[in-house]
């Protein structure tokens, strides 16, 4: 077999099934949107820095009461770790997000006129905010096409076979690389509702996967293309 052929072929089937893929994501989870409560890019950006290592439900618990108190940058830089920590103690890792959050308030205070800023650069310079976070608060509050890798869109595209990589970034941008950019947004809410829904981290419901035919975890003896690839060339 000509090996330029058999590569093509590889390359064509696996567009098609990430076609398909992201079609029956969309048909499933249309209305998939974010699942945290905000009204403005200060609290989404606080909300999504509570929401690490802890569910948008507890969150969503704990910050309508955090907001009424502390309803902007300023009157949280004024908190101190321990006051903070006292409201935010049931997201977890609280004496951590205390002191990022505060110190992340200050800085827009003191170099971003208060406002969150609407960029990646700016965004990932304050602490506690990576790039998950900082592409949630871009796509979300200010409309911008991105992708934030979290671990449900790791998990579930990684077992779809939307990508094969070993950590967040690698699968951040083989997903830019394989979605449309108009789709980023959208996506990477299908893929979090279908790995909340469907594809759990311990108990994938396999059985009732309307993706199954298409999935590598599914057809654990289908090959990443690599190495189909590789075996065209035999």
């Amino acid at each position: 077999m000509d090996r330029s052929k058999a590569v093509k072929d590889v390359n064509n089937t696996y567009k098609t099934n990430i076609n398909e893929i992201l079609r029956l994501l969309k048909q499933h989870y249309k209305d998939a949107t974010t699942e945290l409560d905000y009204v403005n890019p200060f609290q989404l950006l606080i909300a999504t820095i509570l929401a690490a290592q802890c569910t948008d439900r507890q969150v969503n618990k704990v910050t309508p009461g955090l907001f009424s108190k502390y309803p902007g940058p300023a009157e949280m830089a004024a908190l101190t770790p321990e006051e903070l920590g006292k409201e935010i103690r049931s997201c977890g890792f609280y004496k951590t997000k205390s002191r990022n959050i505060i110190e992340t308030c200050r800085i827009l205070l003191a170099e971003h006129g208060g406002q969150v800023p609407d960029n990646m650069e700016a965004l990932t310079r304050l602490p506690g905010v990576g790039r998950k976070t900082a592409n949630v608060v871009l796509s979300n509050a200010f409309g911008q096409d991105a992708i934030a890798v979290d671990t449900h869109v790791f998990r579930v595209s990684n077992r779809l076979g939307l990508a094969a990589a070993g950590d967040v970034w690698n699968t951040e941008k083989q997903l830019m690389e394989n979605i449309p950019k108009e789709d980023w947004s959208e996506a990477h809410h299908w893929l979090i509702y279908h790995g909340r829904r469907v594809c759990r981290a311990r108990k994938p419901d396999c059985e009732n996967c309307f993706l199954r035919h298409l999935c590598r975890y599914w057809n654990d003896g289908q090959a990443s293309v690599k190495d189909l690839q590789d075996k065209a060339g035999e």
